[in-house]
């Protein structure tokens, strides 16, 4: 089999997010995809995709002027070889963040054309059985006033998801006692049957996470996430000590690396890491692996309709996390982008990733700079 990469395309297309949206620790005016297209000499194409609030031209130009140029000609099913030629070719401009988001774009693509040539979904070749994953809606943002936030919970579970994730930090988390209100009115408006997932955005220190964590506790949270910066390991880990409110953290790691420092220092009973961010299907195989061999749970963070199919394949990985808002670009970027029925997904019956780009509104809105 003759399979070589014969072309790379790179689209940015961003949607502005109406009045603004904000957590404990920063605003959110917009959210894009950059989306990657690799096309094979016999005409099978692979799309990949980062996602972004800022920076997303930074990433199309370091796909478009240092990465693509060294694919063309490669076989896209040396994934592994490609990868870490990728990851030293460009470990010395950055080992995390811009430099990984445009790595997994790539990754992604690879694995899509993989599975498009061997007409088999991308959850069979890794190994994966189930069609039908869990999936929670996660919204909920410290901006809202308490009857918003209830509201919008309210409405999530109304559309059949019997899991829900929100913010709290309310004020910059300088009120954790408005949040403790804040959780108390949620858990009372949904009922006890709802599970509830609370996301800080790294807005305490260890000791404010761990009262607030222990005054909560009574409403049987899921887990609470990142309460503490992301970097701050042993914080996370002071954190886990203080109280049995599952800790789920990882959503700002971009490597195993970076997966295994926050395993091995206790810094995590639920690892988040995102694939469209950490090196792609490639090296989020291997921090899944990590996370089975610490007996963890692996639930990736966001980007549903990539992550279910390492979700279908691992063990541990036991829901999908859908962001509202990213909801409306995903429907206009992908013309069949699987939805959510009474709680769970259901993977597309097609080869590779099973989505359809719409090249209709990417074209309209891929911009130029």
């Amino acid at each position: 089999m003759n399979c070589e990469i014969k072309e790379v395309i790179v689209h940015l297309v961003s949607m502005p997010v109406t009045g603004g949206f904000a957590d404990a620790t920063r605003k959110v005016e917009s959210v894009g995809y950059t989306v990657v297209r690799i096309i094979t000499n016999s005409g099978v194409e692979g799309i990949g995709v980062t996602y972004h609030e800022v920076g997303g031209e930074a990433t199309k130009l370091l796909i478009e002027k240092n990465i693509a140029p060294r694919l063309i000609g490669r076989d896209p099913f040396e994934t592994e070889v490609i990868w870490m030629d990728m990851f030293q070719h460009l470990r010395g401009v950055g080992r995390k963040g811009l430099m990984f988001c445009a790595l997994s774009a790539i990754d992604i693509a690879l694995w899509d054309i993989k599975g498009k040539v061997l007409n088999l979904p991308l959850y069979k070749l890794f190994g994966g059985n189930q069609k039908r994953v869990p999936v929670y809606g996660s919204g909920g943002w410290t901006s809202y006033t308490d009857e918003q936030l209830v509201e919008e919970m309210k409405d999530i579970v109304a559309r059949g998801y019997k899991m829900i994730k929100f913010k709290v930090g309310y004020e910059g988390g300088t009120k954790p006692g408005r949040d403790v209100e804040r959780v108390r009115k949620v858990r009372e408006a949904v009922g006890p049957e709802i599970g509830i997932m609370l996301d800080a955005n790294n807005c305490w220190d260890a000791a404010t996470g761990a009262r607030f964590a222990n005054r909560v506790k009574d409403y049987d949270i899921m887990f609470l996430e990142e309460p503490v910066f992301a970097d701050d390991i042993p914080g996370l880990a002071r954190f886990k000590q203080s109280t049995d409110i599952p800790l789920a953290s990882g959503e700002h790691e971009y490597t195993k690396y970076g997966a295994r420092d926050l395993i091995i220092h206790g810094a995590a009973d639920i690892v988040q890491l995102d694939g469209t961010r950490a090196g792609g299907f490639t090296e989020m195989m291997k921090i899944g692996a990590l996370t089975q061999a610490w007996n963890l749970k692996f639930a990736p963070h966001a980007m549903e309709n990539i992550h279910i199919h390492l979700v279908s394949a691992m063990s541990n990985a036991p829901f999908l996390e859908r962001l509202l808002l990213f909801e409306e670009i995903t429907a206009n970027v992908y013309r069949n982008a699987p939805l959510p029925l009474n709680g769970y997904m259901e993977i597309p019956d097609l080869p590779g990733l099973g989505l359809e780009l719409n090249m209709d509104f990417i074209r309209e809105y891929d911009e130029k700079f």
